[in-house]
């Protein structure tokens, strides 16, 4: 494996540790906003501070006025009405929201996930299918987290009398516009690009009930469902993003959803919640439905009003995503193996491994541990017992699988995505084909060093600032994920005070030491790693940490290396 290259940026220009400087922050805090670009006063206070009352108007997005016609139309005929997302989290709470709030206006609403591995994703045929033969025919399918490179089965409903929406976050296809009623996208427009669909949902709501208000619906009683979705989907958090996530986390814990309450509880979270309990805990459990195919059991935890039911879908999707685990573990292995087999791997550029025991609901998860674990673009991919396989890609920084799918077009039978992650679908019998032609690529649009494994770190600071009162100042950082990554931070010259201690699931728990001040920390993954002789410089994140009822400041290890 290759050494991690560690790049320490700079204090910014103008940030000095003698000043004061706006809001009376420490030295850290104002260096790493500085680095985020917040140094003008005016735009500091509404990043620190975000207001629910500085949101924008709704009717600003793509077709919002069109959309929320035809559903103030549909209400006042009381027609059937299909609300039709997708099986991840984003999806299943944008059907959530959306069914709750029509319901509310007295709407006969039938909630739809297709199933993953039967009907695929989006509007397939035969997801369409199922959909329709729903008892009354919905006259309105108004589609979230999907639907927007659908143009040919809009058409097909169309044809059949049957009018759709689209509220959704994806790009178009070749076709451009699907002929809906409404297309509620920014990314047809010139703003609001970060939303994820739930966003966009509650963009909707907040139309709806501008132009018609429902006696005790409030708007912030689905933030936390908002919070859930925009943090799992892992788009940027910036921008109104960020101030519905920082509200929605606020409300999670005392959440008026039985089964957000009842995924807390199973989750083991209490009293606080961060971007990292939604990342690693909550979204996992959501997602883990769809992953093994039983979808309704996400949606049903989370549009249950029974407390006795949310309990028992919350205890029910735990128990899918312990099967997650169980199929991720072994496919992980497996691929280990398979690797270990291939004499070339250290010198291979890219990492493409199949199989058709592999279970097509965790190939993505799999790729991205084999990504970290090589800092190698990735794909893992499922085959069916009829040869043809569903792929999951995932990258390291400066390769583009969006570009290097293109560049293997004529192997795949289908594949696109984003730049980090990516899907394709192929036949077993072109994968050496493919895994040569991905290396190719990989090989003529990158250098050697480019692909170096690197971590950046924000600042450097002594275990002795780390205290609760420099906790409760980096906590106005908060939310972290996608455009506003959680600071590492890097101390110098530290020591063991004792052994680390090795704990279940490869973890490493270790007593340090800087001058006079000791920190406990946590080292993830890190069981079956060789740590050189201390004194080390240490990289690590911080976060809150609260058990049996003390509250304290948790590092956690990012890496090690020997002092220098």
């Amino acid at each position: 494996m290759q050494e991690t290259e560690w790049i320490v940026a700079e204090v910014p220009e103008g940030v000095s540790p003698d000043a004061a400087g706006s809001h009376n922050l420490p030295f850290i805090l104002r260096v790493l906003l500085a680095q985020r670009g917040f140094t003008d006063a005016a735009r500091l206070e509404p990043f620190l501070r975000p207001r629910l009352r500085d949101l924008r108007d709704p009717f600003e997005l793509p077709d919002m006025d069109l959309a929320v016609a035809r559903t103030l139309q549909a209400v006042d005929s009381g027609e059937p009405v299909c609300v039709f997302g997708d099986y991840d989290v984003d999806g299943i709470t944008s059907v959530t929201i959306l069914s709750g709030l029509l319901s509310d206006y007295g709407l006969e609403v039938q909630p739809f996930i297709p199933i993953r591995g039967e009907e695929g994703y989006g509007l397939s045929d035969a997801a369409v299918e199922r959909c329709l033969e729903s008892e009354p025919r919905p006259s309105l399918l108004i589609t979230v987290d999907c639907g927007t490179a659908s143009g040919e089965q809009i058409e097909k409903l169309a044809a059949e009398g049957i009018d759709v929406i689209v509220v959704d976050h994806h790009e178009t296809g070749p076709g451009g516009r699907p002929p809906a009623v409404a297309v509620v996208n920014p990314k047809l427009g010139d703003d609001y690009g970060y939303l994820c669909s739930a966003g966009v949902v509650f963009k909707l709501a907040h139309a709806l009930l501008k132009k018609r208000r429902i006696e005790g619906v409030d708007l912030k009683d689905i933030l936390d469902l908002v919070a859930v979705a925009t943090v799992a989907d892992i788009v940027p958090l910036i921008d109104e993003n960020r101030m519905l996530v920082r509200h929605g986390l606020r409300r999670l814990p005392q959440t008026v959803n039985p089964g957000l309450n009842a995924l807390m509880e199973v989750s083991g979270i209490s009293g606080y919640a961060s971007s990292s309990d939604v990342g690693f805990r909550i979204g996992p459990r959501i997602n883990a439905a769809g992953r093994m195919d039983a979808p309704e059991d996400a949606l049903k935890a989370l549009m249950t009003d029974c407390r006795e039911v949310a309990v028992s879908m919350a205890e029910q999707l735990d128990q899918h995503n312990r099967r997650r685990q169980k199929h991720e573990q072994q496919m992980h292995e497996e691929a280990l193996r398979l690797l270990e087999g291939e004499s070339a791997v250290d010198d291979a550029p890219v990492i493409v491994v199949g199989s058709r025991q592999w279970h097509p609901g965790v190939v993505g998860i799999v790729a991205s541990k084999l990504m970290r674990t090589y800092h190698k673009p990735s794909f893992v991919i499922a085959f069916g017992e009829d040869g043809f396989g569903k792929g999951s890609g995932r990258s390291i920084e400066g390769v583009s699988l969006v570009n290097a799918i293109d560049s293997c077009r004529l192997l795949l039978e289908a594949g696109g995505g984003h730049h980090m992650a990516a899907g394709i679908s192929l036949h077993e019998d072109r994968l050496d084909e493919f895994r040569q032609a991905f290396g190719n690529y990989v090989l003529e649009n990158t250098t050697a060093e480019s692909r170096r494994p690197r971590l950046h770190i924000d600042a450097e600071v002594p275990f002795e600032e780390l205290s609760l009162d420099f906790l409760a100042s980096y906590e106005l950082l908060q939310p972290f994920g996608s455009g506003n990554p959680q600071p590492v931070f890097m101390s110098r010259n530290v020591w063991l005070t004792d052994s680390p201690r090795h704990l279940k699931n490869k973890h490493l728990r270790l007593a340090l030491r800087q001058g006079i001040a000791e920190r406990d920390a946590m080292f993830f993954g890190a069981g079956g790693r060789e740590l050189p002789d201390p004194p080390w410089d240490v990289a690590f994140t911080i976060d809150r940490n609260f058990f049996r009822g003390r509250l304290s400041l948790q590092m956690s290890v990012k890496d090690i290396r020997r002092a220098r």
